[in-house]
């Protein structure tokens, strides 16, 4: 039986490039990098695809949740707040996720991250 493959994440991210220097424009591949980037400690690149798929889904709740992750692992706690309000605005609504993602564990003693939880918590 032949062995399976072992997950080369660096691998993935330079295929990925490659498509995303060919189409610049292909959401997918601008959505796997982010997550890519980012989970192998890249936090500067993974803010920057989750800006760029924003721009390419301007209305897509999931780019800016993803966003808003990006912004508070990089700190930036009240830029982070804003997008992810806009997230909800959108229509994200994964609030047992919310409360469990890690990337979010800068905003989740903050107020207003707390309020947020209680606003998406409220029957409609």
């Amino acid at each position: 039986m032949p062995k399976s493959p072992t997950h080369d994440p660096e691998f993935e991210i330079a295929f990925y490039e490659s498509v995303l220097r060919r189409s610049p424009h292909y959401v997918q591949v601008v959505e796997l990098l982010g997550g890519l980037y980012t989970r192998q400690g890249r936090i500067a690149d993974g803010l920057r695809m989750d800006r760029k798929l924003v721009r390419l889904q301007p209305t897509n709740p999931t780019a800016h949740y993803n966003l808003a992750c990006s912004l508070a692992l990089s700190k930036r706690r009240s830029d982070a707040l804003r997008v992810l309000h806009r997230a909800v605005a959108l229509g994200y609504r994964d609030l047992d996720w919310m409360q469990q993602d890690p990337d979010l564990d800068p905003l989740k003693d903050h107020p207003e991250f707390q309020a947020l939880l209680e606003t998406l918590n409220r029957p409609s």
